[in-house]
């Protein structure tokens, strides 16, 4: 196995998709995501734990209610069963990464807006990368 090995800060920063599977291992997944000005991921809650890194842009980040302004460099951890949602206040867009352990998407997904994100009902099936 390979495993990966990338500049995650370049390739977060240069990822216009709402939300791009980098790769899928047996227990977590790294997805880029761009929010677009006044564009959200949406409140949701998951059963596993979330990492989030925020690469370039500015917004707010709210989990269980309370909302913190975040920016480049910032670093979310959000609790399994945790309400949260990540919205761009800015006026560029907002690109970040983010791992769940274990896996949530199918590997290779590519949503290109959250639309097609929302109207999509895949979920991870169990197949990695390698």
């Amino acid at each position: 196995m390979k495993g990966f090995v990338q500049d995650i800060e370049k390739v977060a920063v240069e990822n216009d998709e709402f939300r791009r599977v980098l790769y899928t291992a047996h227990h977590c997944q790294l997805v880029v995501m761009a929010l677009r000005p006044g564009e959200e991921i949406g409140m949701e809650v998951h059963d596993v734990d979330q990492f989030f890194r925020v690469e370039e842009g500015a917004g707010e980040a709210v989990i269980d209610g309370v909302r913190t302004a975040v920016q480049s460099g910032f670093a979310l951890v959000v609790p399994a069963g945790a309400r949260h949602n990540i919205v761009n206040t800015g006026s560029e867009a907002l690109k970040l990464y983010t791992l769940y352990a274990p896996p949530h998407h199918k590997d290779g997904t590519v949503h290109h807006t959250r639309a097609e994100a929302e109207a999509d009902q895949e979920h991870f099936d169990g197949g990695t990368t390698e």
